[in-house]
């Protein structure tokens, strides 16, 4: 079964442009480590400086309108460019979670889009995504977290858990806050961009077992300007559900990769078993061939809703389709690659004879952690049944920049 899609000659030319420049821009010192423990604080400096290069070539967000920064490229690019950026094992995306970028095309006012989307786009800034809330957890409508209005500005308390971002700290914090304690559920929200650094503001880490890019967030009576949020200020909940939307898969995915199937085909063809290769077992052959037409179908699930979203095809259960079935197929693969590949399936980046760098151990680590991301399994079932008909209740899609502008990305 051949997955592969053709090029014409015209986007293999611009293929060659983008891998010749990563080839010759980005020293092997600067690439992504395999274990994100293992990324310095130098290379986080390093890609702040050259994402705003690629960012000047159109590459940073390249489907991204260019009057704010973007790239005003087209979907076939910016598979191209995700393609060799990820075989190069050069970081994507500006260590910004993307999330805020629909809420800010589409909530956001012009003199918000040049305030707050052009220096993201650019590479100037970095935006972290502050939603869950260590009681509430994945329940955003049980949110906590207090924006209390004063004069022209608005103050705000609370805290927030498992705010992921690559490197000590973003230059802005985004999400949801209570503004008006009275108002019913969806209606009690505003949604803010949060300068980093500010008086009474605190990032910390937290160390866990999938790895140091969560962190903590304490905000003690932090002011910010009016302008800094986002909609009116009964809204954050509909500007939050753009945000979601795309965190729920309804962007889909231009190029999706998996590279722990590629490991574990290469695995059984190479790894010698009584004399022969480890792929002759028909029990290792049938679950190496479950993980790759899995794996698969997941990745053609995404392509779809790329395809949808950049054609301005209405998505309505699409997106969380794709995500429930990436959720719970990529544990059922994870344990899979245990079986078929045992004790090497654990070994760590640092042990002696480890293959492929230990990129499956690292792998194995993130892989329960990151199902909980984006609001659990659970909450994706729910929003999946909404969308299809069979809930007591349904819902249509948060609008995005696909719907509610003129721009597709």
């Amino acid at each position: 079964m051949d997955f592969t899609l053709p090029y014409s000659e015209e986007q293999e030319r611009f293929r060659q442009e983008v891998r010749s420049w990563l080839e010759t821009n980005i020293p092997d010192a600067m690439k992504d480590p395999i274990d994100g423990r293992d990324f310095t604080e130098e290379q986080f400096n390093w890609w702040r400086e050259k994402n705003k290069d690629i960012a000047s070539k159109g590459w940073l967000y390249p489907t991204f309108p260019k009057e704010y920064g973007g790239g005003g490229l087209s979907g076939d690019q910016e598979t191209i460019i995700q393609e060799e950026f990820l075989s190069a094992g050069v970081p994507r995306g500006g260590f910004t979670a993307p999330f805020v970028l629909p809420a800010l095309l589409v909530w956001g006012t012009e003199e918000q889009k040049q305030k707050f989307l052009t220096p993201i786009l650019t590479g100037e800034a970095v935006a972290w995504q502050k939603f869950t809330e260590p009681q509430s957890g994945a329940d955003l409508a049980n949110y906590q977290s207090k924006a209390v209005r004063d004069g022209d500005d608005w103050v705000l308390t609370g805290q927030n858990v498992f705010v992921s971002g690559k490197g000590p700290s973003p230059d802005f914090l985004y999400g949801p806050m209570v503004t008006d304690p009275e108002a019913p559920r969806h209606r009690n929200l505003g949604y803010f961009m949060v300068p980093y650094p500010s008086p009474g503001l605190e990032v910390r880490n937290q160390n866990l077992v999938m790895g140091g890019d969560q962190h903590f967030v304490f905000l003690d009576n932090v002011r910010v300007p009016g302008d800094h949020l986002i909609g009116g200020d009964h809204q954050g909940w509909q500007v939050s559900m753009t945000s979601l939307e795309q965190e729920h898969g309804g962007r889909g995915q231009a190029f999706p990769r998996d590279e722990e199937l590629d490991n574990l085909v290469t695995f059984t063809k190479e790894v010698k078993h009584n004399g022969e290769n480890l792929g002759s077992d028909p029990v290792v052959q049938q679950a190496t061939m479950e993980n790759y037409l899995v794996a698969h179908i997941d990745g053609l699930f995404a392509k779809r809703t790329y395809w949808m979203y950049e054609r301005r095809v209405e998505i309505t259960y699409e997106g969380n389709l794709s995500s429930v079935h990436s959720r719970e197929s990529s544990l059922l693969n994870s344990a899979r690659i245990r079986d078929v590949m045992g004790m090497s399936a654990l070994l760590g980046t640092k042990e002696p004879g480890v293959p492929f760098g230990g990129q499956q151990e690292v792998a194995q680590r993130q892989r329960a952690g990151q199902n909980h991301a984006g609001g659990s399994t659970n909450i994706a079932k729910v929003v999946l049944a909404r969308r299809i008909g069979i809930s007591r209740t349904k819902e249509r899609p948060a609008p995005t920049p696909s719907t509610a502008t003129s721009y597709g990305s």
